[in-house]
């Protein structure tokens, strides 16, 4: 990577610490350098652009449509202002804001828009920290954010949600463990991914195994 490339790496750091430094602990800097360092990671297995990887990355939860009113516009707008004022070239940039729309989950019912070895890896990443310890953790903060229930029995998953109902839903936060993070593991792109998924989603399923003991008083 050429010295500018790093320079305008380190401009983007600075940009993303400054702009979530009032986020929701699930998807604050910290997130976003979880999700850089394990994209970096696994960029290191691939052939890739880690120039593009690496703004994509840091980039990819700059305005989390959750936060937005559900605007998905408005993350990709602000980072090709910024990528634009950063004088990165029109390519990357374009590369860069085509990933970031095409990265959210989405209730896994939305077919991509764009392809490449960079999003694959980005993607990978983040899904990566919806998973394990980590994963269990964002996802009752989030929960609680949105003072949802912990869980209620009468409530099953719903595992055939669209992606509109997948953004307004209220369900308990044990339903999110079965309407997406144990699916993550499967839809993972890259080998590197899948092996670290593997860990994570069986930490996953062992702590289900307890809270479920527990809730029902065998334990």
């Amino acid at each position: 990577m050429h010295s500018d490339e790093k320079q305008i790496i380190e401009n983007t750091k600075s940009f993303v610490k400054k702009t979530l430094k009032n986020a929701e602990a699930g998807h604050d800097w910290f997130h976003i350098e979880r999700v850089y360092k394990n994209s970096l990671l696994i960029a290191s297995t691939e052939k890739c652009t880690l120039f593009v990887v690496s703004l994509a990355a840091l980039l990819h939860d700059i305005a989390d449509s959750k936060f937005h009113n559900g605007d998905e516009t408005m993350g990709p707008k602000i980072s090709k202002e910024f990528l634009t004022a950063q004088k990165v070239n029109p390519e990357t940039i374009d590369h860069v804001v085509k990933i970031i729309e095409n990265l959210s989950y989405k209730g896994g019912q939305t077919v991509k828009t764009h392809t490449s070895k960079e999003l694959d890896i980005v993607q990978d990443a983040d899904r990566l920290d919806a998973m394990g310890a980590i994963g269990i953790s964002r996802a009752f903060h989030y929960g609680g954010y949105k003072n949802r229930l912990l869980y209620d029995p009468q409530i099953k998953p719903n595992l055939s949600m669209s992606k509109e109902e997948y953004k307004n839903s209220t369900a308990p936060t044990i339903n999110h463990f079965y309407e997406k993070l144990l699916l993550l593991k499967g839809l993972m792109n890259t080998e590197t991914g899948k092996k670290l998924a593997e860990q994570r989603h069986d930490y996953m399923v062992h702590f289900l195994n307890q809270f479920f003991d527990e809730w029902g008083g065998k334990l």
